[in-house]
């Protein structure tokens, strides 16, 4: 089971869900998120990440360059994809380095994982902007139409996360808002306790 914690800002963050057994830690490079962090700061947060754990990238409808550059500057493992992307426009990254989030509200919603092939599907739930809404994705579209090896998104807290693993038999979980004090600062005790909780599931 891969535990993502997404939307760090801080390094002390990162270092403590490294810590507690997380497998990747996500940043948001998108200027519009509440979570966004520039690339001095992101340096910060990933020094903090050792080798074994996967620094995620987290890109909403990005231009080429800021990716690649990002990859090659940042040192960053998987670029996560959570906008309107198509899968031709990217060909130039491998698909081992890509995640690719799919916004679920209905069963017609999976269908824009066609064409794409990445080493993670995430499936998030559809609310305004992208991510980090805290609103809960249709667990049983998902778990009935989701393609594999995938991760679950959207409303997971330390207080669901094992009744969701139980539900749609993820590939991994993923959570941002559900373990915040406010966006991007991470409650200690609520980080500790979803890790635990997931990995015990």
């Amino acid at each position: 089971m891969l535990v993502k914690i997404c939307g760090v800002t801080r390094p002390e963050d990162a270092a403590l869900a490294c810590q507690a057994g997380a497998g990747a830690i996500g940043l948001n490079f998108w200027r519009g998120s509440k979570r966004f962090v520039e690339d001095d700061q992101a340096r910060e947060i990933l020094a903090a990440i050792p080798p074994k754990v996967l620094k995620i990238g987290v890109f909403v409808n990005p231009h080429p360059l800021d990716v690649t550059e990002s990859l090659a500057n940042l040192g960053l493992d998987i670029v996560q994809f959570h906008g309107d992307e198509h899968p031709q426009s990217w060909g130039m990254i491998p698909s081992t380095k890509t995640i690719r989030a799919i916004r679920v509200y209905d069963e017609s919603s999976l269908a824009s994982a066609t064409g794409w092939n990445p080493r993670f599907f995430l499936y998030d739930s559809f609310g305004d902007g992208y991510g980090g809404s805290g609103k809960a994705a249709p667990w049983q579209i998902v778990a009935a139409g989701a393609r594999r090896p995938f991760l679950l998104a959207g409303g997971l807290t330390p207080d669901n996360v094992a009744e969701a693993i139980a539900a749609v038999r993820p590939d991994g979980v993923d959570v941002s808002s559900g373990v915040e004090t406010r966006p991007g600062v991470k409650d200690r005790d609520k980080l500790l306790a979803f890790i635990a909780n997931a990995l015990k599931a």
